[in-house]
C-alpha cells in the first residue's frame, strides 16, 4: 500500500479543519452557557495552521465570531493564502 505524501498532508489538513470547526461550536456553546471560553488567539492559531476553512464554516453556520472584524477580514485572507500554499505544494510534490 503506497500512500503518497500529498494524501497524508490533505488528511492532516482535513483533521485540523474538523478540530477547528468543533472547537468553534464548543466555544459558541460555552458563550451561551457563560462558561470558560476558548481564547480567540487559540481559534485564530488553528486557522493559521490550515484550519481556516473549518473556522470560516463555523462562523457562517453557527454565527459565531462573525461580528469580529479580524475574523471577518483575516479568515478569508488566510483561506486564500493557504490555497496558494497548497497549490504550490501540490505542484511541487506532483
Amino acid at each position: 500500500m503506497d500512500i503518497k505524501l500529498i494524501e497524508i498532508i490533505i488528511a492532516i489538513i482535513v483533521l485540523i479543519n474538523i478540530i477547528s470547526f468543533i472547537l468553534m461550536i464548543l466555544d459558541k456553546r460555552r458563550s451561551i452557557l457563560k462558561n470558560y471560553r476558548i481564547k480567540e488567539s487559540h481559534l485564530f492559531f488553528l486557522a493559521i495552521c490550515f484550519g481556516s476553512v473549518g473556522v470560516f464554516l463555523a462562523m457562517h453556520i453557527i454565527r459565531h465570531k462573525n461580528r469580529k472584524w479580524y475574523f471577518n477580514f483575516g479568515i478569508p485572507l488566510l483561506i486564500i493564502q493557504q490555497m496558494i500554499i497548497i497549490y504550490g505544494m501540490y505542484s511541487f510534490l506532483k
